[in-house]
């Protein structure tokens, strides 16, 4: 794995916030002690939040356990679809359609595709069906910040991801997705920051296709 392409390690691995809601499993919470009101009530905001959001675009800045830092825009537009585009230096894209999720290496000329079932981003593209089913509120400490971890049990194969809320009034739902931790089955973090958040704007279907640098096999 490329320290600078770290998406990957989670994409691959983990599948906690699934896109499309194609994940036939049973709700780890199910298992768990019940949530209290409160913690119930938390947990129902932030998945009104992310249901709340028609379009985002944001800045990102994604980071490692070495420390390496990239940088770029994130765009999503549910149902199901997200796109990180990053900085010049790094001549990669990754999209998601709403089926699958698509790296494209342009320095190599390399595609590599997983389907958004096994994929960590599915609780930010369909809140309602993983956030619920396999959240768990965990303390933070500060009102202001509600932190989400969500996990199969029954799949550790796939990785955790937590995601952090901020308290904001203008936000959808009055919570804000401030930044995510994803953790893989080989315990690569890979940790998501976002600012400059811009909600319900005019989002291109276009910008969720890719072109693909594969040189054609003539017959």
């Amino acid at each position: 794995m490329i320290p600078i392409k770290p998406l990957l390690a989670f994409v691959a691995a983990s599948a906690l916030v699934l896109c499309a809601g194609l994940f036939p499993i049973v709700s780890a919470l199910a298992q768990a002690p019940a949530a209290s009101a409160a913690g119930a009530g938390t947990l129902d905001q932030a998945v009104a939040a992310l249901r709340g959001i028609s379009t985002l675009t944001a800045d990102f800045t994604q980071s490692d356990r070495s420390g390496q830092v990239v940088r770029g825009k994130l765009t999503l537009k549910r149902p199901g679809r997200i796109r990180f585009e990053y900085e010049k230096s790094v001549n990669m894209l990754i999209v998601g359609d709403g089926k699958s999720l698509t790296m494209v290496d342009y320095d190599v000329s390399q595609v590599q595709r997983w389907p958004i079932r096994n994929s960590p981003l599915g609780a930010l593209l369909d809140p309602n069906r993983d956030v619920k089913r396999f959240g768990t509120l965990k303390p933070t400490g500060n009102p202001d910040v509600v932190s989400i971890e969500v996990r199969d049990t029954k799949h550790p194969e796939y990785g955790v991801i937590t995601l952090i809320f901020m308290r904001e009034p203008s936000a959808p739902g009055g919570l804000e997705l401030a930044n995510w931790v994803a953790l893989d089955s080989q315990n690569q973090r890979t940790t998501i920051r976002l600012s400059n958040h811009r909600y319900g704007g005019a989002v291109s279907d276009r910008l969720f296709t890719w072109r693909d640098p594969r040189p054609r096999v003539r017959r």
